[in-house]
């Protein structure tokens, strides 16, 4: 039997990706979330020994609104999530769900050969799980 009869990564990830420079400022970050309508950038790396950031409108909110900072004075390096959490585009969501839900994290980055592929949230796996297996 040669059909695959787990649902992956990459057939629940968004691969809408939004990068952002870690020396953007946050004001640039809200810009582009708001342009494109996410409440989550990836940190571009900056050479392949780096590792890939998160800037969330969490971190934002916590770091920079919170404490009454100037957006246009913080730069997403300041605020990021790094290193962020990655899984593998063809991994079983089953398995994402439990790593996932582990580490208390909502959402992963999707990798493939080192290189952001999309993202997943663990609301869209379980979501899947759930219409893939048709629980009685």
């Amino acid at each position: 039997m040669n059909e695959q009869s787990f649902v992956n990564v990459r057939d629940v990830m968004n691969s809408n990706l939004e990068m952002i420079d870690g020396l953007a400022t946050v004001e640039q970050a809200i810009m582009q979330m708001k342009a494109h309508q996410f409440d989550a950038l990836i940190v571009d790396r900056r050479d392949d020994s780096d590792e890939y950031g998160f800037v969330t409108v969490q971190e934002i909110a916590r770091m920079v609104i919170e404490p009454d900072r100037s957006p246009n004075r913080v730069s997403v390096y300041e605020i990021m999530e790094k290193p962020v959490l990655t899984v593998h585009v063809n991994m079983n969501i089953r398995y994402a769900i439990r790593l996932l839900e582990r580490l208390k994290e909502s959402r992963a980055l999707v990798v493939e050969q080192n290189r952001a592929m999309g993202i997943v949230t663990i609301s869209d796996m379980v979501l899947r799980y759930i219409d893939h297996h048709h629980f009685d």
